[in-house]
């Protein structure tokens, strides 16, 4: 089955207006300044019911007191959908269906017309969500990073009996979406670990056969810069295991339902240098709120400084947006920041190396289309 959702790719081509601005705008602060994100990630609630051994946000600290106000997410998202953002994904340091709100967040960020979608470790997902939220929502990915009990509750360091709640709940969203013909894709995720990877065969089926899922994705952990956790940061993934694994699990695929084994994220995660020298996505492309308010220019560098550009809490998003901590961080990014140092295979990777060959003109004899 084709990769329909470009997971392992980027789509920033099917948005060539945006595209033009930025090819406009070049290295002009004034111009990029006006330049509002297609994609934004939002993160609700700073608590999380899951320390999972790989978690890339274990420095922010799962804040159970940080969560967003219904007010001014009220207020924000028809300025948001106004000003050209196309998407949200609710995620973020916390596990994002915790918010007792998460409903009404949903249909308010929907009625600003923008589209919705949630990753989730899918155990908080009830029936209430499911039910008024699902018929708003574009996807839901669902992390779940073994496939038995045991190994699960090893690594998402849960009790046991999670991994059995996850499969119940995704089941029951899965009858629900095919009950009311809604055109929600539920799908699940798994990192790609040493001591999961005999399991992967066993996730994917349960995906396909038990929980009726539309899609598997299979990724290579990153490292993340400031992360805490250092477990997994020499993992090796050019491995012959990996590419038998790669093939039995597309063995698996079918009409209905698609593996996304990521094998050039993995072979990128090996890269001496990235093949680009400045990042054109951040602070332009997609923006990151905290679940204290504060508005980021890239998820890889929470609680930096040098990306941090306000708190909704205090002042619209447009102001926040439109910035002087903005403009520095944009003159930061296009001047000084050595990508290298970045997390490999960042959200934007795919995206800077489209936009790599459209600025700087790499590509040869482009007028021979």
């Amino acid at each position: 089955m084709a990769d329909n959702y470009q997971i392992d790719g980027q789509k920033l081509h099917f948005h060539p207006k945006r595209v033009v601005k930025i090819l406009d705008a070049g290295n002009n602060i004034d111009k990029l300044q006006k330049i509002y994100p297609i994609y934004m990630e939002i993160s609700p609630v700073g608590a999380c019911n899951h320390r999972c051994t790989f978690c890339a946000v274990d420095y922010i600290g799962y804040e159970s007191h940080n969560r967003l106000s219904l007010d001014v997410i009220r207020n924000m998202m028809p300025l948001l959908g106004d000003k050209g953002v196309k998407s949200i994904m609710f995620a973020g340091e916390g596990e994002p269906l915790l918010h007792k709100s998460i409903n009404e967040l949903t249909q308010i960020t929907k009625e600003s017309g923008i589209d919705v979608s949630f990753t989730t470790n899918a155990v908080p997902l009830t029936q209430k969500f499911i039910e008024q939220s699902i018929p708003l929502t574009s996807w839901i990915k669902a992390s779940v990073n073994a496939g038995n009990k045991t190994s699960y509750a090893r690594i998402h360091q849960t009790e046991s009996r999670d991994f059995n709640k996850v499969i119940s709940n995704l089941k029951a969203a899965v009858l629900f979406r095919d009950k009311h013909q809604l055109d929600c894709t539920i799908g699940l995720q798994s990192l790609l670990l040493p001591e999961n990877m005999s399991e992967m065969e066993t996730l994917a089926k349960i995906a396909r056969d038990e929980i009726g899922a539309d899609y598997f994705v299979v990724k290579p952990y990153s490292q993340r810069t400031l992360s805490l956790t250092k477990k997994y940061e020499d993992i090796n993934y050019l491995n012959k295991q990996y590419e038998e694994l790669e093939t039995s699990l597309n063995e698996l695929s079918n009409d209905d339902f698609s593996i996304n084994f990521r094998a050039d994220s993995m072979r990128l995660y090996h890269e001496s240098e990235r093949s680009y020298e400045t990042c054109h996505s951040s602070p332009v492309l997609l923006a990151y709120i905290m679940a204290d308010g504060s508005v980021y220019g890239c998820n890889e560098y929470l609680l930096d400084d040098r990306f941090f550009f306000g708190n909704i809490n205090q002042e619209p998003f447009d102001k926040i947006w439109q910035s002087d901590k903005r403009k520095s961080c944009l003159e930061y990014v296009l001047n000084d920041l050595d990508v290298n140092t970045c997390r490999v295979n960042c959200r934007m990777d795919k995206v800077n190396r489209y936009l790599d060959h459209l600025i700087e003109d790499k590509i040869k004899h482009v007028n021979f289309i």
